[in-house]
């Protein structure tokens, strides 16, 4: 699938409840990157990297709505966002699986491997789900460790613990130990 590359992505500094997002966004209104303030200078290298000719801006962008929507408990204000994520076709393939697991679920690194009929992939579908750069939108936070262990968010956990309690598929997540 080739995807045009963006002329211009507009940078949006989006408050919620645990921290501040950046929401990168093209001319399109499709979701390009995603990240939180803490991680802005890794997710700027990302974004130079992946879209080098670019046009950036800073501002409020076309899908602060549906951010601050999900944030306000309509959880499934992501379902419609577009979105485009540059990888390889096995991490997009790896991001798709992804947008299966529903609102309110989680599952495991091998059970998303075993979804996408590559059951001996866990450690590459652990390190695409790593790669993924809209997480939210394409829920990563949504996967957990074997056991039901909170494994790995590259937000940080108190950030995927509240993620996964605000969607109400923490119980039975423990924390690792």
């Amino acid at each position: 699938m080739t995807v045009a590359p963006p002329e211009i992505l507009t940078l949006d500094r989006i408050e919620t409840p645990i921290g501040t997002a950046l929401v990168v966004s093209d001319e399109r209104a499709a979701l390009r990157a995603f990240n939180w303030t803490d991680y802005e200078s890794e997710m700027q290298i990302w974004v130079t990297k992946h879209y080098p000719k670019a046009k950036r801006q800073e501002g409020r962008g076309p899908l602060r709505g549906a951010f601050d929507a999900y944030f306000a408990g309509q959880l499934q204000a992501f379902d419609d966002m577009a979105w485009i994520g540059d990888g390889t076709a096995f991490q997009r393939q790896v991001w798709q699986a992804l947008c299966t697991i529903p609102v309110g679920e989680t599952l495991s690194y091998s059970g998303l491997a075993k979804r996408m009929g590559r059951p001996t992939a866990m450690r590459a579908v652990g390190l695409a789900n790593g790669s993924n750069p809209v997480a939210l939108v394409v829920p990563c936070h949504r996967v957990i460790g074997s056991g039901g262990a909170l494994t790995g968010y590259g937000g940080g956990l108190h950030r995927k613990r509240w993620l996964l309690q605000h969607e109400g598929a923490y119980a039975g997540v423990r924390d690792a130990t």
